[in-house]
């Protein structure tokens, strides 16, 4: 039985997802020989520490009535520094601009030889290159399988299963939120901007929807896709970018006579990276509703192999979390 110590940076509805996992799936990892104990959480407001290891049903407790699990005035970067553990599962929010706290977190898990296991795309849409030869430098791992498609495997899916292929292209449905506007446009044959409100009171939108309708997002995710896969060294800027704000009911309407949907699809090869509304025939693998997200991989042996999953939620991402963890340690 391999005892491993972890912490949870971020606190948020992904790290209160992971928390519910491992209580879920303890009994699971011990049968693969992983003894796991959460011995630090935080949040934005400090943390708390236990070398014995956390009650994790107590902290998600006090997290809902208080907002905060803060015991200790400790930064995640303190927990990091200062708490001997194994692997940070760094879930902290997404930021674009300059990788925020989670990219600080990152390198300082590395200079203190911990394993990251992260669901944050910023760091690695930035700074792809620079976090793959910091954990290379300290012989740990960096796993991220939960930052593209949640619970729909897709780096995994390539690294393992499709080993041996040669990648010729990716391509897919990766933001639920645009794939839901768009769904629900048709459904309810009503606008761009009624189904975004619809979609923002459902909880399934942001209050600011900005990265998700303009593309952004998708993008993001193509670029960790495309430095993963391909080996590339890509930022946002190589992206070819349009997002879903101008599609009208006319044009969904006008394809759907023609045995289309519009589908914002993501798409990666070795010479292209694009995000942008497509025709796609309602009869193919792409052609999925609702909050789904769809990938399809072409190899050079295995043909197009397509997985479809949800892309978002606590549990879903968490799970992608737990087997990225798994992996590490499974051997």
């Amino acid at each position: 039985m391999r005892k491993v110590r972890a912490s949870i940076i971020g606190f948020g509805s992904v790290g209160q997802g992971v928390a519910e996992v491992l209580l879920r799936k303890g009994d699971e990892l011990k049968s693969l020989g992983i003894d796991l104990d959460v011995v630090a959480i935080a949040d934005s407001k400090g943390a708390e520490v236990n070398l014995a290891g956390i009650d994790l049903k107590a902290a998600l407790g006090r997290k809902r009535e208080f907002g905060t699990v803060a015991i200790d005035n400790l930064t995640g970067e303190d927990v990091i520094k200062s708490v001997d553990h194994d692997i940070v599962i760094e879930t902290t929010p997404t930021d674009i601009e300059t990788g925020g706290i989670g990219l600080v977190n990152m390198v300082a898990a590395f200079e203190f030889g911990r394993h990251v296991v992260t669901s944050n795309k910023g760091p690695l849409a930035l700074k792809y290159r620079e976090l793959v030869e910091a954990a290379e430098g300290a012989d740990r791992k960096l796993l991220f399988e939960a930052t593209v498609g949640g619970a729909m495997p897709i780096i995994n899916l390539v690294r393992d299963t499709l080993a041996g292929n040669e990648i010729l292209s990716v391509e897919g449905i990766l933001n639920g939120t645009c794939n839901y506007i768009l769904t629900r446009m048709m459904e309810e044959h009503a606008s761009y901007e009624q189904m975004l409100a619809e979609s923002q009171e459902l909880g399934i939108a942001e209050t600011d929807p900005t990265y998700d309708v303009e593309g952004i997002d998708t993008a993001c995710k193509l670029v960790i896709l495309a430095n993963s896969i391909f080996n590339q060294d890509a930022t946002y800027q190589d992206v070819d970018v349009t997002g879903i704000t101008k599609v009208t009911l006319e044009s969904l309407s006008l394809a759907y006579d023609e045995g289309y949907v519009i589908k914002l699809i993501g798409e990666v090869k070795k010479d292209r990276l694009r995000v942008s509304p497509r025709l796609v025939p309602a009869s193919h693998p792409l052609a999925v509703g609702g909050t789904l997200n769809v990938a399809s991989v072409c190899t050079d042996l295995a043909g197009t192999i397509t997985v479809t999953g949800r892309g978002a939620g606590s549990i879903e991402t968490a799970s992608a979390i737990l087997s990225d963890i798994v992996s590490i340690y499974k051997d």
